[in-house]
């Protein structure tokens, strides 16, 4: 069976938010992804941020965006071809061939990051189609999934911690007086 895994068409896949979980990965794809992780990666030029609202989840999803001096970390897979379909499924990913625009959650990016020393280029990557002004909170799922994918998955501890204390002051930021006025 791995003489039939090896010879399938393969796409570099870099994830730095709930994908980073090999667990969480299988529950969309349907089957084991763990054989598929590379390593941990670097993607340099972009920074981490909560920019999109998740409707199926009720919270903050993450998102990578250019920042010249920022660095984000994440997981480096060499997906099967046959799962590209599911994996933009799962990214929301929608295109408009009449307007020639992507119009859903997340459209892809080809991205180069490094990994174990090596530089991989022509890396497939989502962003978030329409940003929101500022960030928004992950809830308690969606935090613990990202962080268990990050520390499972080898990102250093530094960028870990910082991954942590990112996503706790989003959930404690104080609340604007007017909805705390509402409530």
């Amino acid at each position: 069976m791995n003489k039939l895994i090896s010879k399938e068409k393969k796409f570099y896949y870099f994830a730095y938010g709930s994908c980073m979980c090999p667990v969480d990965l299988k529950r969309t794809l349907g089957e084991n992804t763990h054989p598929y992780v590379i390593g941990p990666a670097k993607l340099k030029g972009y920074k981490l941020g909560f920019y999109r609202y998740s409707e199926k989840r009720n919270c903050g999803a993450l998102d990578v965006v250019k920042s010249q001096n920022s660095t984000v970390e994440g997981v480096l897979y060499n997906l099967p071809l046959r799962l590209r379909d599911r994996l933009d499924e799962r990214e929301t990913v929608k295109f408009d061939f009449i307007k020639q625009i992507h119009c859903g959650g997340y459209r892809p990016e080809k991205i180069e990051v490094s990994c174990q020393g090596k530089l991989y280029s022509e890396v497939n990557t989502y962003v978030v189609v329409d940003k929101l002004p500022q960030e928004l909170a992950p809830n308690d799922w969606y935090f613990n999934v990202v962080l268990r994918g990050a520390i499972t998955c080898g990102l250093s501890e530094e960028y870990c911690w910082k991954l942590f204390e990112h996503m706790y002051s989003l959930q404690h930021q104080k609340r604007p007086k007017k909805l705390l006025a509402a409530a």
